[in-house]
């Protein structure tokens, strides 16, 4: 008669076998050796990167400038949202901020410009504020 292995309810793996039947327990995990692993590779590379980041990276630009593209693009995020009508989504108090924001910003060139924008204003007044 055949013994059925154990399956996981949840998942439908197997279970492991109990060590009396000949199998060796593991004592780390595959996610454990995974993580160790993973850490001393970016320590490695982290360490390559502090003695010759910047010197790899000129060197490729000047020797395969297609792979360093390559590289800047597998780098950037798959998905890019762009709303460029941002303030459809902002509240009035929000709005009211970026306004005051705004007018703190280019006071100074309407001052040096003039109120028409025809002369040349208080020069002296906008580069003292």
């Amino acid at each position: 008669m055949t013994v059925k292995p154990a399956k996981d309810p949840k998942t439908g793996r197997f279970l492991p076998r109990a060590g009396g039947d000949g199998a060796v327990p593991r004592t780390r995990t595959r996610k454990a050796v995974r993580t160790k692993l993973g850490e001393l590779f970016l320590e490695d590379m982290l360490s390559a990167w502090e003695s010759r980041g910047a010197a790899a990276i000129h060197a490729l630009i000047e020797k395969n400038p297609n792979d360093f593209l390559k590289t800047i693009a597998a780098l950037m995020p798959k998905d890019v949202t762009i709303n460029p009508n941002q303030m459809g989504e902002m509240t009035d108090e929000q709005l009211l901020e970026r306004i005051r924001k705004l007018d703190q910003t280019i006071r100074p060139f309407l001052a040096a410009s003039g109120a028409d924008g025809t002369d040349d204003g208080d020069r002296a007044a906008a580069e003292n504020q």
